[in-house]
């Protein structure tokens, strides 16, 4: 024997014949995917139709057969060709091969039966009748026993849809050769839909967006259902651009909507997830285009949406709110508090009178929507009129008096004093009806000053006279001279 050693390294990837090593390992190591267990539905594609038999792509590396007689119908004939997808459950596996079926169902035998208990692999039943507690099933010409909690992942109100249906079960207990049986529907539900949880879970992100059906509603949100068993919540700030006072309001269970995943985290349990939606963010923020919309002066409708101490939020398009200082409610009456003007859900019309897009920041006036009362106040009233107003309030240093909507002069006590009548004067109240002159106007200040306007009061009235009389009188002499001139 020669001691020389081969200068190659030991366990060189390359066969003789240039077979890759690591090919060779996989290949003589493949099995049945481990994933996929006895019992398992399955979706796979008819490969080519035999005299007996169907082959199938399992989407493994172990190809499946299925009896032919199970996909016929009741013409005796198959409705399918090469290339067509079913949905099978795995009977059997062995290293090589995977033997598929609808579910057992047919004639069958005890022994079938207990191959299927033991495999849990389901058996399709016929819903016969109801008893109590539940349903008596029929499967392979023999009676089993279906609780009603069993029947269904949601409670069973009423049995009668269940009636003369075809199902599919597991048997979960077998027992007195064949005559105790009990089976379940709702456990076979329950796995399928851990294996659609699970492979759903697997795929989703954040961000993603789905169309999926509203289930339920809760005062916080609503929750919807992305797949079977999984539910994400809606929370009420996530409905809509728009303030929103009530789910209900927006939406209601059985409505389609579109969500996006806004927030995955784990929840109680291996495979519990909570999933966070949001209904508005798969639509366009609205302040995105809110400039091009509004501009400053623009005098819209809007609705109130809620009220505080310093005013009223008035949304004026879906989403876009703006602020109604209470100094720009009115200019008719002092307001004090909003809700004595205005309520939540009014409509009302504003005026832009700040705009900030950038910081989503709108300034309202409700009052310039109305107009100003005294852009007018020259047009209705002149100096040394008589105005019948109304008490507005007392004041220590005078009454001020309401003369027509938004507009309010001043008499002072000076003047009160003064008149025919001071204690009357001095008694009325918020309200009562006051004749006074209008002795002063300011419109730059916004004030009226009045004096009192009784019968007493003859020297005002004498003095207007007085004034009217020497203003003519003036006026004659210059037109008396004029003429002696001319003559």
């Amino acid at each position: 024997m020669s001691d020389t050693f081969s200068d190659e390294p030991i366990g060189d990837d390359e066969t003789d014949d240039g077979e890759n090593f690591a090919e060779l390992l996989e290949s003589y190591g493949a099995g049945v995917d481990d994933d996929l267990q006895v019992g398992d539905k399955v979706k796979v594609k008819i490969i080519s139709i035999g005299k007996d038999t169907v082959f199938v792509d399992t989407g493994t590396k172990i190809d499946g057969t299925v009896d032919k007689t199970e996909l016929t119908d009741d013409s005796g004939r198959i409705p399918y060709q090469e290339g067509d997808s079913l949905e099978l459950y795995v009977v059997s596996m062995t290293e090589s091969e995977i033997r598929l079926s609808r579910a057992i169902s047919g004639i069958g035998g005890l022994d079938m039966l207990r191959e299927a208990f033991a495999g849990e692999i389901p058996v399709t039943g016929k819903v016969i009748e109801t008893c109590k507690g539940g349903f008596q099933v029929e499967m392979l010409h023999r009676r089993a026993f279906c609780p009603v909690s069993q029947m269904d992942l949601k409670y069973v109100e009423t049995p009668e849809p269940y009636l003369g249906q075809t199902l599919e079960f597991l048997i979960t207990k077998l027992a007195e050769n064949g005559r105790n049986i009990v089976v379940s529907r709702r456990k076979l539900l329950n796995r399928e839909q851990q294996k659609a949880r699970k492979k759903f879970l697997a795929t989703i992100r954040n961000g993603d967006i789905l169309s999926r059906t509203v289930t339920r509603m809760m005062p916080y949100g609503a929750f919807v259902e992305l797949a079977p068993g999984i539910e994400g919540m809606v929370h009420i700030s996530e409905l809509s651009w728009s303030r929103v006072d009530a789910a209900e309001d927006v939406v209601a269970p059985g409505d389609s909507v579109r969500v996006r995943i806004i927030g995955i985290e784990a929840g109680e349990g291996a495979d519990r997830v909570k999933l966070a939606l949001s209904v508005k963010q798969v639509q366009e923020d609205p302040w995105n285009s809110a400039a091009e919309k509004f501009k400053i002066g623009d005098k819209i409708e809007g609705k109130v949406t809620r009220c505080t101490d310093f005013g009223a939020f008035v949304e004026i398009a879906p989403g876009i709110e703006g602020l109604v200082h209470v100094s720009e409610m009115s200019y008719v009456r002092r307001v004090m508090k909003p809700e004595d003007v205005v309520a939540p859900g009014q409509d009302v019309a504003v005026v832009i009178k700040e705009f900030m897009p950038e910081r989503r920041r709108i300034s309202l006036s409700m009052r310039d929507a109305e107009g100003d009362p005294w852009l007018a106040v020259s047009e209705k009233f002149a100096k040394g009129q008589r105005v019948e107003g109304v008490v507005e309030k007392q004041e220590s240093f005078g009454i001020f008096v309401k003369l027509a909507p938004g507009i309010t002069g001043l008499l002072h006590k000076s003047k009160i004093s003064r008149a025919a009548k001071p204690a009357a004067i001095e008694k009325l109240k918020a309200g009562d009806p006051i004749p006074v002159i209008v002795e002063k106007i300011d419109t730059r200040e916004r004030k009226i000053t009045l004096n009192v306007g009784d019968a007493g009061e003859e020297g005002d009235w004498k003095k207007y006279t007085a004034d009217s009389r020497r203003s003519m009188g003036s006026l004659g002499e210059q037109l008396q001279q004029a003429l002696a001139r001319k003559q």
